[in-house]
């Protein structure tokens, strides 16, 4: 097991002026980050991921803390335990309260010269969670910057609690196929989120995203850890097992999904998958 990330100070949470920049702008860089030795396990979890799973596209590893999922990943352990960090869980609380559910970990992590674009987009768009509410722990294994296709976010596109109509867009070179329809945001609008390796992202599920390309000769990767309030049901009649557009296979009918914290409210089901 290895030893809880070192805090900046002492008891740290996210601050008060943080969570006022999450609900303003619906994302927030926490002060709070990894400890080099965290970030060494999650670097070497991520090298055992793709080493396991050399036919699938490095952006594309969903359900990376699940070894014998449903969704053709070969997942690692690490990033479980990692998913239960009760550091990184209080910062989570913060935002989205005491009971807390684990319901999604998946790996980006863009080669140097080839890596993917990922379109503007809502998490909401995809995931079968009522009431929709989820905030995503993005955490940078590299350095992730403009020059390697780091995040980009519309902040404030998440204050109406609204999902924008998205179209189906089928290039090959995407490594999501769902864009936000053209005229409803300004583009101009986007900010990068720029990390440094062992710095981490919070962001909410109505937030318009996404990622350009990685040209550069350096890698690019992180991994999104999924949280949401167990005020929420993960309602697994709404969607069937599918196969992306992408190449990938999502079956949120056999997710295991996890209690990480405080009590379920919701009537969520924690057996399935197990």
């Amino acid at each position: 097991m290895v030893a809880n990330a070192v805090l900046p100070v002492k008891g740290a949470k996210l601050g008060a002026d943080e969570l006022a920049r999450y609900r303003a702008d619906g994302y927030v860089i926490p002060r709070w980050h990894l400890s080099p030795a965290k970030i060494a396990f999650l670097r070497a979890a991520l090298d055992r991921l793709i080493a396991d799973n050399p036919t699938i596209r490095p952006e594309k590893l969903i359900s990376a803390h699940i070894r014998n999922g449903p969704e053709n990943t070969r997942g690692n352990d690490a990033f479980l335990e990692f998913a239960h960090d009760p550091d990184l869980l209080d910062v989570v609380q913060r935002v989205i309260g005491p009971d807390i559910v684990l319901w999604g970990c998946q790996v980006f992590c863009k080669p140097a010269g080839d890596g993917m674009e990922v379109p503007m987009h809502q998490d909401g768009r995809y995931w079968p969670i009522r009431p929709l509410a989820t905030c995503t722990a993005w955490v940078a294994i590299d350095d992730c910057g403009p020059e390697n296709g780091c995040m980009r976010v519309i902040p404030g596109s998440h204050r109406q609690g609204h999902v924008y109509a998205h179209r189906k867009d089928t290039r090959a070179d995407l490594a999501l196929d769902l864009v936000v329809e053209d005229g409803q945001l300004d583009p101009a609008s986007a900010r990068d989120v720029a990390l440094a390796s062992g710095q981490l992202s919070l962001h909410d599920v109505y937030l318009v995203h996404g990622s350009n390309a990685n040209r550069s000769t350096r890698r690019r990767a992180g991994v999104a850890i999924r949280y949401m309030p167990a005020t929420s049901l993960f309602d697994r009649t709404i969607l069937e097992r599918q196969t992306r557009t992408e190449g990938y296979v999502v079956d949120f009918t056999t997710r295991p999904i996890w209690l990480v914290r405080g009590r379920d409210r919701a009537g969520n089901d924690f057996a399935v998958g197990r």
